[in-house]
C-alpha cells in the first residue's frame, strides 16, 4: 500500500490520540482523524500551524518524512527518523565502507538512467531524442565526461514549449519555482526511504557539499527527477504561461509520490519503487549486488 502525502496549507493544531493524526482546523473548527502508520509524507505549509512534540515523535517513530514551509510558501526545511532500521549501524557501517571504484560504478549508473529517463520524456513530448539515447550508452565510470551536464543543456531546451524561452535556474522565472517545489518532494520521499533502507542520506556517492545534509538523496533522486518534470509539463499544458505557484498547482505536484512508474518490468507507484530502489542501493554497499534498480516511464 503507498503511503499517503498530506498537505496543510490552512491555520490547523496537530495532535496525536490512539495512534491517530488528529486535525483541528482553525477556521471551521472541523475534527479530523489520520492513522499515522498510512502516512508517508506530511507537509506543513502556513504560519499558523500547531503540532505537538508527541505527534512529531510518533511521526518519526512511523518513519514520516515531514516538510515545513517558509513564509513564501517554499520548503524550509525537513525531519527524518534517526532509527529506521534493524541494522543500521551495520549498514551505515557498509555505506561508509564502500570503495571508491563501486561508487563511481553505481553514480555511471544513477546517470545512464536519468539521461534515458530524460529521453523518454522527450519522446513522450513529441521531441528528438536521439542525441540523449546515443549519450547514455557513452557514460563513463563516475561520469569522468560529465555527460550528465551534456545531457541536461540538450534537455532543457527541449522538454518545455519555446513560448517560455526557459533557463533552468534555481531562481529563474516559471516553471523553476514548480521544478523547485516537485523536487523538494521528490527529495523528502526518497530521504525517508533511504532512512527506512538504513542508509545515511548524509554519506552520497557523487555529491559531497559539507553543507548538504542530504547528499545521498540527492544522488538517487536523479532518475527520478525526470516524473516531476514530466508532472510539469502537464501543468504547463493547461496553464501556458500562467505558471504562478498556487493551491491547484500544489495538488498536482503532491501527485507526483503516486504516479506511476515501471521498475523491474512491474508498475508500481512512485513511492514504492523509491523504497525498492534504495533497499538495492543498500544490498549493493553490502556487496550482495552490483546493480541498482531505478524506474522507466510506463
Amino acid at each position: 500500500m503507498i503511503k499517503r502525502t498530506l498537505y496543510f496549507g490552512n491555520p490547523a493544531y496537530l495532535k496525536t490520540s490512539n495512534e491517530q493524526l488528529v486535525i483541528e482546523m482553525q477556521d471551521s473548527g472541523e475534527v479530523r482523524t489520520a492513522p499515522i502508520e498510512d502516512i508517508g509524507l506530511l507537509i506543513l505549509d502556513h504560519q499558523q500551524i500547531t503540532i505537538t512534540q508527541a505527534l512529531m515523535a510518533k511521526l518519526l517513530a512511523n518513519n514520516v518524512a515531514f516538510i515545513t514551509c517558509d513564509a513564501t510558501h517554499h520548503p524550509a526545511g525537513m525531519f527524518l527518523n534517526l532509527d529506521g532500521h534493524t541494522l543500521q549501524s551495520q549498514k551505515f557501517q557498509a555505506q561508509i565502507e564502500a570503495s571508491v571504484p563501486l561508487k563511481k560504478q553505481l553514480w555511471q549508473q544513477t546517470v545512464t538512467a536519468k539521461i534515458l529517463n530524460q529521453a523518454a520524456l522527450l519522446k513522450l513530448q513529441r521531441e528528438e531524442n536521439k542525441f540523449l539515447t546515443e549519450l547514455a550508452k557513452d557514460v563513463k565510470s563516475g561520469d569522468s565526461e560529465n555527460t550528465e551536464a551534456q545531457a541536461a543543456v540538450y534537455y532543457w531546451k527541449k522538454v518545455f514549449p519555446d513560448f517560455l524561452e526557459f533557463k533552468r535556474e534555481r531562481h529563474g522565472n516559471p516553471p523553476n519555482n514548480l521544478l523547485n517545489y516537485g523536487y523538494a518532494i521528490l527529495r523528502a520521499v526518497v530521504a525517508r526511504s533511504l532512512v527506512g533502507s538504513g542508509l545515511l542520506p548524509t554519506l552520497g556517492i557523487f555529491h559531497r557539499n559539507q553543507y548538504n545534509a542530504y547528499c545521498l538523496a540527492d544522488d538517487i533522486m536523479e532518475p527520478y527527477r525526470p516524473f516531476v518534470d514530466k508532472a510539469v509539463c502537464e501543468i504547463i499544458r493547461m496553464n501556458g504561461k500562467f505558471l504562478e505557484l498556487g493551491p491547484t498547482m500544489k495538488k498536482q505536484l503532491l501527485g507526483v509520490p503516486a504516479m506511476d512508474v515501471l521498475l523491474g518490468g512491474q508498475k508500481s507507484p512512485l513511492m514504492n519503487a523509491v523504497q525498492r530502489t534504495t533497499a538495492s542501493l543498500a544490498k549493493c554497499f553490502e556487496g550482495k549486488s552490483r546493480k541498482i534498480l531505478y524506474p522507466e516511464f510506463t
